[in-house]
């Protein structure tokens, strides 16, 4: 009996897989038809030779009261630079000296490629930071003498000029068209190698490398190393969709991510250097950072993008505008931001004093305000600080005081609660003592009872924007 039980068990079974079979089948998708993979070497031949050898020379300053020197990093600078500052530190050190600076030879190696028959090339400004001679050699090994037009370190492009004619010269893509796992080629001259050629895929697009960064860099895994930078970035139909510029390496050398500035952006601002010798920047004077889920949930967003305000510089053109902390912008002139890597880029290519529709999400609605932007370049002037809060104690799990004038001028805050201690679900979201509580989704608080108020009868996480080491962020905290 137990045997036949077991048999109809299994033809039961055996009846039910065949009438899943096909319901799974058919929920399957489609399989991707196979294409040929780009023709490199006609690629290779065809722009190559527009690809060009740059080698610098010039004098480095060396100082031992900073890592920084006066005009940033130099594209493959001398190591003997960083060797004679750790010298110099050492001698200040044991002898009680200040500001001891010392001029230093450096060489680097670099690309570029030519954008015009008439000698303009475009490269990577680190290339030919600190250079003082400008060498340029061509894939049929000529060598010219270059000009510097202008260089312009917050996007890392420079441009050249070199006295010669009917050179050949780049196609030009568009980034935007670019998409992640198309194949990308590399065409550069990685220590000294000219025109040596990778290949690789689309990694990702709009990756910020630091904040409040002006470039929404394109990343690959084409093997790019020091000697690379300011060579091109090809698409699979030969266009030029990027200038290659950084990598990211433990090991000095190539592992795999690899970041190329976007054309479009670039030939902005080598436009400006051309026509005007400098590039000016369009500045809101905002700072930014990205949505998760539990910051969507606790603004009320239906799905976690756009670029959230944490920070606004007094004065800028973002406060002048109306924007607050716990804003979050989602379109800029109608086109959509889905990462916070995107605005800053797109405020960055924008002149100054231009006008420009900023559609925010604040208060769980949709709004729609007007910025004109500021200049990078020049300095704002920022208002008298607001009048300092009453202490009071937290809620939370927290421990509260209000900070005393003395704390907010030193801060340079106007209201704020410092946490004393952390429990609970604050502990749990990452709290700790001496963080600063300046607004409860996206409101300000300078009392205890603001928070109260902003809290009661909240189901969802709450967005704390938080202040530590000078630095700013929001923070979801769940309420139990």
């Amino acid at each position: 009996m137990n045997d036949s039980f077991c048999s109809n068990c299994r033809r039961l079974a055996l009846a039910a897989a065949a009438v899943l079979l096909p319901v799974i089948a058919a929920a399957q998708a489609a399989p991707i038809p196979l294409v040929g993979v780009p023709d490199f070497a006609r690629i290779t031949r065809t722009y190559g030779p527009a690809v060009v050898n740059i080698s610098v020379s010039g004098m480095r300053t060396v100082s031992a009261g900073s890592d920084d020197e006066e005009d940033g990093d130099g594209a493959g600078a001398d190591p003997s630079s960083d060797e004679m500052r750790s010298f110099l530190r050492r001698f200040q050190q044991q002898f009680g000296g200040k500001g001891a600076t010392m001029q230093v030879p450096v060489s680097g190696l670099g690309s570029g490629f030519i954008v015009s028959e008439e000698g303009l090339i475009l490269t990577s400004a680190h290339v030919v930071a600190h250079a003082s001679e400008v060498i340029v050699k061509l894939t049929d090994r000529r060598e010219f003498r270059a000009r510097v037009l202008g260089a312009d370190r917050r996007t890392d492009v420079a441009v050249l000029k070199i006295d010669a004619g009917r050179l050949p010269v780049v196609a030009i893509g568009n980034p935007d068209e670019l998409a992640v796992g198309e194949w990308v080629v590399a065409i550069g001259s990685p220590f000294g190698f000219d025109n040596s050629v990778s290949v690789g895929v689309v990694s990702a697009k709009g990756r910020a490398l630091q904040e409040g960064s002006a470039v929404p860099f394109i990343q690959t895994d084409a093997a790019v190393n020091p000697g690379n930078s300011g060579g091109p970035l090809f698409n699979s139909r030969g266009e030029v969709v990027g200038i290659n510029s950084q990598i990211y390496s433990r090991s000095g050398g190539y592992q795999g991510l690899s970041f190329a500035i976007p054309i479009d952006l670039a030939q902005s601002v080598a436009k400006q250097i051309a026509s005007t010798g400098r590039v000016s920047h369009g500045l809101m004077g905002v700072a930014v950072q990205e949505l998760n889920q539990a910051l969507a949930d606790a603004f009320r967003l239906p799905k976690p993008v756009g670029a959230l305000v944490y920070d606004l510089q007094p004065g800028g053109a973002g406060a002048a505008a109306g924007l607050r902390p716990g804003d979050v912008i989602l379109q800029v002139d109608k086109r959509p931001i889905l990462s916070s890597a995107e605005l800053p880029a797109l405020v960055a290519m924008a002149a100054p004093g231009q006008r420009i529709d900023l559609d925010i999400w604040r208060d769980g609605a949709r709004q729609r305000i007007t910025a004109t932007l500021g200049d990078s370049s020049k300095p704002v002037r920022e208002p008298a600080p607001a009048a300092p809060p009453k202490p009071a104690p937290g809620q939370l799990g927290l421990v509260l005081r209000g900070l005393e004038p003395s704390e907010l001028r030193l801060l340079g805050l106007g209201a704020g609660l410092v946490v004393e201690g952390a429990s609970g679900p604050a502990l749990e979201a990452g709290l700790q003592p001496g963080d600063i509580i300046l607004a409860v989704n996206g409101k300000p608080v300078a009392e205890v009872e603001q928070l109260r108020a902003a809290v009661a009868g909240a189901t969802k996480p709450v967005a704390l924007l938080i202040q530590r080491e000078g630095q700013r962020t929001f923070v979801p905290v769940a309420v139990p």
